[in-house]
Order: C-alpha cells, then sequence, then structure tokens
C-alpha cells in the first residue's frame, strides 16, 4: 500500500499522539524487517496527509534498544512517506537546552552499542556507503525552524544529540564526557534511526523535546523521576500541532 503521506511524525516518549489532531485511518503493515512499533496512524493538516507512529509503541512497551528502527522507517517509506521528522525525548547538558525547551539539532554522536545500524545486514543486500557528514536532512531543519518561528514557538537552532544505550539514564561521569564531545542534549533514540532514513533516502529531521537536565547538569541537582518527564513533556507538546501546520503550508 501506498499513500501520498506528505509528512511522517515518529512520536517519542510522552508523545503517543498528535494533540487536537484527529486520526482518520490506522493501518497495520508488516516490512521485510518485520513489524513496527505499533500502528501508522494517519489524517489530514488542511489539505497535507499526515502519518503518525509511536516509537516506543501506543503504550510505551518497547525499550530504546528493542525497537525495530528498520521496521519503522521501512514501513513510513512503504505507505509513501518521504519526509519524516522525529520527535525526541532528551535530556539537556549545554546551558540553553535546560527542560521544556525544544531543540533542532544539526549534528549527532552514535555511543549506542549492538543495535541493527543498516539495510546492509541481509546476505546479497547493497552496500550502502551513505554520506552522513550531515545526518539531517538541512532543507526540512530549515523549514521546521521556520516552522517554530511562524508559529511563536521558541526553540533552539542546532546542537549536537548524544545517542545512548539506555534505558538507564547516564551518570554524571558520562554526561561529563558528552560534554566534552561537544554534544549538548542526550537521548537513546536518535541513532540508528538517523543514519536507516539516511540510508533509505528519507528527507529526516529531529525536534527535542528537553524533559530535564542530564545527570549533573541541574543547577539544584535533584533526581530525575518519570512524572517530571512527563509532566515537561507535556507542557510543549501542546505546540507540536501549531508547528505541524506551518510545516506543512504549501
Amino acid at each position: 500500500m501506498s499513500m501520498n503521506i506528505d509528512l511522517a511524525v515518529i512520536g517519542g516518549t510522552g508523545v503517543y499522539h498528535l494533540p487536537g489532531l484527529q486520526w482518520q485511518d490506522s493501518h497495520a503493515l508488516q516490512t521485510r524487517f518485520g513489524a513496527p512499533s505499533g500502528p501508522i496512524r494517519t489524517a489530514c493538516i488542511g489539505s497535507a496527509q499526515v502519518a503518525f507512529l509511536a516509537r516506543h509503541g501506543e503504550g510505551h512497551a518497547l525499550p530504546p534498544h528493542q525497537i525495530n528502527y528498520r521496521a519503522n522507517l521501512q514501513a513510513l517509506h512503504d505507505l509513501g512517506a518521504r519526509r519524516v521528522l522525529a520527535i525526541n525525548t532528551v535530556g539537556g547538558i549545554g546551558p540553553d537546552y535546560g527542560p521544556r525547551a525544544l531543540a533542532v539539532p544539526d549534528q549527532i554522536i552514535d555511543y549506542t552499542w549492538g543495535r541493527i545500524s543498516t539495510l546492509c545486514e541481509a546476505p546479497g543486500s547493497s552496500v550502502l556507503h551513505v554520506d552522513f557528514g550531515n545526518p539531517y536532512t538541512e532543507s526540512l531543519r530549515l523549514d521546521l525552524l521556520a516552522a517554530c518561528k511562524n508559529a511563536g514557538v521558541g526553540v533552539v537552532a542546532g546542537g549536537c544529540y548524544g545517542a545512548t544505550q539506555g534505558p538507564r539514564l547516564e551518570t554524571k561521569a558520562e554526561i561529563a564526557r558528552l560534554r566534552r564531545d561537544g554534544c549538548d542534549l542526550v537521548g537513546m533514540t536518535g541513532m540508528p534511526e538517523a543514519g536507516l532514513a539516511r540510508e533509505l533516502g528519507l528527507s529526516y529531521a529531529s525536534l527535542c523535546v528537553v524533559a530535564n537536565w542530564a545527570a549533573g547538569c541541574d543547577p539544584v541537582d535533584t533526581e530525575i523521576t518519570l512524572e517530571e518527564v512527563l509532566a515537561n513533556v507535556e507542557s510543549v507538546s501542546g505546540h507540536l500541532l501549531a508547528i505541524l501546520e506551518h510545516l506543512l503550508e504549501p
């Protein structure tokens, strides 16, 4: 099945639907890599067709290292999507990336391990040496930044995303290392998703929702709780529909 999908959205922790949007159809797909994290919901925003997939499943049953990233992206591709907006729930490292900030990163460092990170796994598959110097599609990044501005939503332009293994949060020493490496944000799902999108020829950008300070970065140094994370995500998720409306303007 292939549809005319103008944009696919992958929701992260705390973003299991798009507030204010009523789904019209649901698609349960199987791909050459197996099943995606859950059903792909579709709806219209104006005249544009939007698809949505909850990365962790709609009940948050999948930890970061067990997500079938290949199936997720292949399913969106098979459905007809060619532009993907990834919503990533992250911790803030740099001073501009405090809780409830939104950011559109332009670089990524992969600290994950043991995940299938390429389409080139099966015997006989083509070997793909994709250019990944700029891991996010610049044209989509710029469109996303403009959409945030036009929606009146503050956003931090740029930054380096450090992708860690999870599902546990990082130690203070690990975050100090990420800071030395130049990371501004830390999350658990940025890779291999971005690399697989590039191999599939998808335009791909990330909108990071900062849910908490990373370990050792909070001036008050309080314990990170799931309740805090979800409350911070909910506080900014109300902006998502307005951002998408401007992103999809003709």
